[in-house]
């Protein structure tokens, strides 16, 4: 008889694993409005049913909270059922055998807490406070353009009207087909079968393929003056729509050029000008008064109040965050703002034969690094303070930039600048970390107690945030809260005077500049009294069913890599048509069939 058998996995063991593996992508896509207390009981159940059973805690107390959340969910729970389940999920964090049965708890105390109103409506009224959103992916879209009704375009061949459905919501189709980073694809229900629709690779798709598509008519004036303040992607926006809705907007840009970060903080090949020049272009065709070269200080802004029936602040966040250690003012050292800046302003440094080293984890840090790649450094390093898997930048991004012969070095801590004998840097002295507990959804990064380590480098660029430049304004009674400007969730931050965009929220993306600028446009136009209503007059397709089965997604490529990272042009390539037409057919329409049948199907207004 044998001492040891291979054992292979059993029939149940893979649908076991199978059924977790549908699990996760279904646990992946939360529609938004989903009732928040069925999700807890139901993620309750599951931490329940993956007990060992060795300690009471666990496995009595879980089903016991598990009971009584059902309890609540059936109409029968008591006002005294949120401090059991307080007081139980207390006892099984702090008395389970292992982190096992303490983690349900904890998730199980955040949902009690974040949740409350929740509970207690359930308790009461027996019904959800949540309003469900029928469509979610144009829920997860900050501009909530409407994605299904430009998807069912481009699969009909209407690509201008596609760009026309899109320029509804968000007058910046062709930058956002290049550079949004699609949260609406975290919400698209395709999710739960397979992987989520290539939205922007759809919306890409309808830029390139529409040619010229003019912006529609103006509403008739209103005789009503804006002054908006800075040109970057919230300005442009507020002015687009404000234009639209019959006002007259002034525009005040301190640079030569309007784009803000779009132009002076995404570099060219991920965003050719012609794509960001396009959209400007048609923004301002509706009649946009432009000042270039006008830096609004405390005094302009003060006589812009005077002059102007209502203003709006987007003035982005352009300056930069230093590394915070000994030597950074040594010669050579850039902060990110500075070098994509010059590259905006077509000053490229040249990195020919040097080393650089980069700073960060975020895109910003990406652009930097695969920037300087093609300005003809000889070697490029990211150096990051936390794991590679916990970097904020898209992972194509950092999957470009090693496939461009850039390294990422992770778990590394900026100590101090080294300077050679002239002043310049020489080298950047690290600390090696190690993942700690979890804050914020991430590891904190520790010091190890390994030895510091010297990467050696000739060039430094710090990409490790950019802060508002707010103090102009604050001194002429504009609040401000950490530099942000502060303004409340209507972009209001007193009567007449607006702000919004990076400004307010912090460095943010494009997508939710836009947000911003959409926002404050149909405040201000409320403000001034006025609730014009924006006419959307494309007809939509009829809803036709998808592609049923799974069916894999087409992904976006790049260039070659050693082609592409010699140069500044576009790296990304589009898709084909037929490729096109097999993402499109991918849509479930959840505008028309599942949610929209019944749950009022697509808005059309803002």
């Amino acid at each position: 008889m044998n001492r040891l058998q291979i054992i292979y996995p059993s029939d149940r063991e893979k649908t076991v694993a199978q059924l977790y593996s549908d699990l996760a992508r279904r646990g992946s896509v939360a529609p938004h409005g989903n009732c928040p207390v069925e999700q807890s009981a139901a993620f309750l159940k599951l931490c329940a049913s993956q007990s060992c059973g060795k300690c009471v805690p666990c496995r009595v107390g879980l089903d016991q909270a598990a009971t009584i959340m059902e309890r609540i969910l059936e109409g029968r729970g008591a006002p005294e059922d949120i401090d059991r389940l307080e007081r139980l999920t207390a006892a099984i964090r702090d008395s389970a055998d292992c982190a096992i049965g303490a983690s349900a708890a904890e998730s199980l105390a955040q949902c009690l807490k974040s949740f409350h109103e929740d509970f207690v409506s359930h308790i009461e009224k027996n019904r959800c406070t949540a309003i469900f959103d029928s469509v979610p992916c144009r829920a997860g879209c900050p501009a909530h353009v409407d994605i299904p009704g430009y998807i069912a375009l481009v699969k009909n061949g209407r690509y201008a009207d596609a760009v026309r459905v899109i320029r509804y919501d968000n007058p910046f189709p062709s930058v956002c087909a290049l550079v949004c980073e699609h949260p609406c694809e975290l919400a698209c229900r395709r999710n739960m079968v397979d992987d989520a629709v290539n939205i922007r690779g759809i919306k890409r798709a309808a830029v390139d393929w529409a040619g010229d598509v003019p912006a529609p008519d103006r509403a008739p004036s209103t005789g009503k003056r804006i002054a908006v303040v800075g040109g970057g992607p919230s300005g442009l926006t507020a002015a687009y729509y404000l234009q639209l809705m019959g006002h007259q907007v002034t525009l005040y840009e301190q640079r030569d050029r309007l784009g803000g970060m779009m132009r002076y903080g995404i570099p060219r090949y991920r965003l050719p000008d012609d794509y960001l020049d396009r959209d400007v272009g048609v923004i301002l065709s509706t009649g946009v008064e432009v000042k270039i070269g006008v830096s609004v200080t405390g005094e302009l802004y003060q006589q812009l109040q005077k002059d102007f029936d209502a203003v709006y602040l987007a003035i982005g966040a352009h300056s930069f965050r230093g590394l915070g250690v000994e030597g950074e003012d040594a010669e050579n050292v850039l902060s990110a703002v500075e070098l994509l800046r010059a590259m905006g302003d077509d000053h490229k440094p040249d990195f020919t034969g040097k080393r650089v080293v980069v700073v960060g984890g975020g895109n910003v840090a990406m652009d930097c690094t695969r920037t300087a790649k093609r300005l003809g450094a000889k070697s490029v390093k990211c150096v990051y303070r936390r794991r590679q898997a916990d970097m904020t930048a898209l992972a194509e991004e950092v999957e470009a930039a090693i496939a461009e012969n850039c390294e990422i070095v992770p778990m590394m801590a900026p100590v101090r600048v080294e300077k050679n004998a002239d002043g310049a840097v020489s080298a950047l002295i690290v600390k090696p970390q190690l993942p700690g507990v979890y804050a914020q959804g991430r590891p904190k990064p520790v010091p190890s107690d390994k030895p510091e380590e010297r990467i050696e480098c000739d060039v430094l660029i710090a990409a490790i945030g950019q802060v508002v430049d707010s103090a102009g304004f604050a001194q002429y009674g504009i609040p401000t809260r950490r530099e942000n400007i502060s303004s409340d969730k209507g972009c209001m931050v007193f009567q007449g005077v607006f702000a919004g965009g990076d400004c307010a929220s912090g460095p943010s993306t494009v997508i939710r500049a836009v947000e911003a600028g959409k926002t404050a446009a149909a405040n201000i136009d409320a403000y001034l009294g006025f609730h014009t209503e924006l006419p959307q007059d494309v007809e939509i397709p009829p809803a036709q069913s998808a592609v049923s089965g799974p069916c894999g997604r087409v992904t976006l490529g790049e260039r070659p890599a050693a082609e592409r990272a010699c140069d500044f042009e576009l790296a990304e390539e589009g898709m084909t048509r037929q490729a096109a037409m097999q993402e499109c057919s991918r849509c479930l329409r959840c505008d028309h069939y599942g949610f929209g049948s019944f749950r009022g199907g697509r808005n059309t207004k803002w």
